[in-house]
């Protein structure tokens, strides 16, 4: 758990708590958040059979990312999402998002 708190810039052990919560918080809203809006969006198995998994997550990424920060700022700790975000769109080749 240290190298994870020295990478991730934590120092003390109840903010790395408080992550590991916020993420799991996250991680289940947005799968869940995900059905309706398919629903919405008229997307159902029947239609795309095989592809509707991917479709799915293709939505459920934009709804987490979206989320990890509202929730993060919600338990206080917006600094280390929003820096963890950037982190994770610059990786993917979306830095270009992101004025520094």
């Amino acid at each position: 758990m240290n190298k994870l708190k020295q990478r991730w810039g934590i120092t003390s052990n109840f903010q790395l708590i408080i992550i590991f919560i916020v993420f799991a918080i996250t991680g289940s809203a947005s799968a869940y958040l995900s059905k309706p809006f398919c629903v919405w969006l008229g997307i159902t198995k029947e239609d795309f059979g095989g592809w509707f998994t991917l479709i799915r997550l293709i939505i459920i990424f934009p709804i987490y990312q979206v989320l990890l920060v509202a929730i993060g700022t919600i338990f206080g700790q917006f600094r280390f999402f929003w820096n963890f975000e950037k982190k994770m769109l610059k990786s993917m080749g979306l830095g270009f998002l992101f004025k520094e």
